[in-house]
């Protein structure tokens, strides 16, 4: 009866009868509490759970294999990783369902490198462990990684599932390499995932994210069967673009469909810096430091341009220890993805890359670019401020496209973080000199540059 209900998710009325049983001096064998356990940790319970754990001591209960891998995945579960590896530390040998729930647990709450150092103890990996240490990269901003373990899980000789499948397409769009994406595609197709209706929604938000609406509107309208997921995507997609008249139209069409849009639906459409903000000081009088909603009152501040403000909730950050997400561009050339950070000098054509950035800041002062410094919060002099501002890595991103694409071929760029002011108009004056489309994608959208404009219209 326990188990029946913790296997229909009603996790309550399970507790419920597992102290009933308790109250009858019935005595629970290891099963009922494996399945107790198991189901504390997909509910969050960590207080229950942690009870158990002491009813289990407490009445100096044999903790076999099978019993200690539900309290550690218990453990996992409920996030509580410092005692999952206290008891991980105790296993002997290691079970692979048990470290496979610490690569899992440790990845959910962005620990890769320690997630990693479990991962590489395991001798006999199967396809679970594997799709939860590529989840875990795909999920942390380390997409290459991802990318680069997929592909020594098809050396190894596993087949990927759809799990796997879902998080390699996060990856990609994440890393926003748009010749990536087309490979992940044909693999998709030619091992049978295409009709999954899962797959087909990621694909079209890893296609929508590497810049291809074109691809994204043919997965879609190839889809035998859509779901509010897929019309959402696809409206976020025209949305993330800039494309307004392709985004309502599909929002007709899709309540035409007798789709109901969803709370996620109508968030595509909206920009409220207003709730943003309540939202984000509702939490911080909760939680003083944390650092989630430290970020996100900054980068609404900085949109709004209230560079007071921005400094005010910096120095809170630096004074907490809490360290801003540091800016980075990447560019695909060639099937491979090039990755660059402010000032980096790191790349092998690190000397070419700066002599195209030197002609191409003369070239766009000649028609008109004045560095903005109003967003350089730091203690430097204004002639400093203008050098640290003209080496950002999506201006080092650009200088390289330059030296490295064909004079016909659009420019895509992808940033982690939201484009500032200065790139915003730099990338727009580039275009028009170069007469070339740059494509940026930040943290919030897509830009178009074309001859001197912005598909955002300079709101973003």
């Amino acid at each position: 009866m326990i188990d029946g209900y913790c296997q229909s998710g009603h996790y309550d009325i399970a507790f419920h009868l597992f102290e009933e049983m308790k109250n009858s001096d019935v005595e629970p064998d290891e099963m009922i509490l494996s399945t107790i356990l198991s189901a504390c940790g997909r509910a969050g319970k960590l207080t229950y759970g942690k009870a158990i754990h002491d009813f289990i001591e407490e009445n100096d209960m044999v903790v076999d294999s099978h019993l200690l891998s539900a309290l550690i995945a218990m453990y996992t579960g409920s996030g509580s990783m410092d005692l999952a590896q206290q008891l991980f530390d105790k296993t002997s040998p290691k079970n692979l369902v048990v470290a496979t729930a610490m690569v899992s647990g440790y990845s959910k709450l962005g620990r890769v490198e320690d997630a990693r150092l479990i991962f590489d103890q395991i001798v006999q990996k199967d396809l679970v462990c594997w799709s939860a240490m590529i989840s875990g990269y795909a999920e942390s901003d380390q997409p290459q990684e991802a990318l680069r373990l997929f592909s020594e899980m098809e050396v190894s000789g596993l087949r990927p599932d759809q799990v796997t499948m879902l998080s390699v397409m996060s990856a990609c769009a994440h890393l926003g390499a748009l010749d990536q994406a087309k490979w992940v595609h044909l693999y998709i197709d030619k091992n049978g995932f295409g009709g999954a209706l899962s797959v087909n929604n990621a694909l079209i938000d890893m296609y929508a994210k590497c810049g291809s609406l074109e691809r994204a509107r043919g997965v879609f309208e190839k889809m035998p069967r859509r779901n509010v997921i897929s019309w959402t995507t696809m409206i976020s997609a025209f949305a993330m673009h800039g494309d307004a008249g392709n985004a309502l139209n599909f929002f007709n069409q899709m309540k035409h469909a007798n789709i109901e849009p969803n709370g996620v639906t109508f968030v595509r459409f909206m920009d409220e810096i207003e709730l943003g903000e309540f939202a984000a000081q509702q939490v911080l009088e909760l939680e003083p430091d944390h650092d989630g909603a430290l970020v996100v009152l900054s980068n609404i501040y900085a949109k709004e341009g209230r560079w007071e403000d921005v400094g005010m909730v910096r120095k809170i950050m630096n004074n907490s220890g809490i360290s801003k997400q540091r800016g980075c561009s990447r560019i695909e050339l060639k099937n491979e993805v090039h990755e660059f950070l402010m000032a980096d000098r790191s790349h092998k054509q690190a000397d070419q890359i700066y002599e195209k950035l030197d002609e191409v800041v003369r070239e766009v002062k000649r028609v008109g670019y004045t560095p903005n410094t109003c967003s350089v919060l730091v203690d430097l002099e204004e002639e400093e401020k203008k050098e640290a501002i003209l080496w950002h890595s999506e201006k080092l991103a650009l200088s390289f496209g330059l030296i490295s694409e064909k004079k016909s071929s659009s420019i895509h760029i992808v940033k982690n973080l939201r484009i500032c002011e200065d790139c915003h108009t730099f990338m727009k004056l580039a275009s028009k000199v170069y007469d070339r489309e740059i494509i940026i994608r930040d943290r919030t959208r897509f830009h178009h540059y074309r001859h001197g404009s912005c598909s955002c219209k300079d709101y973003w």
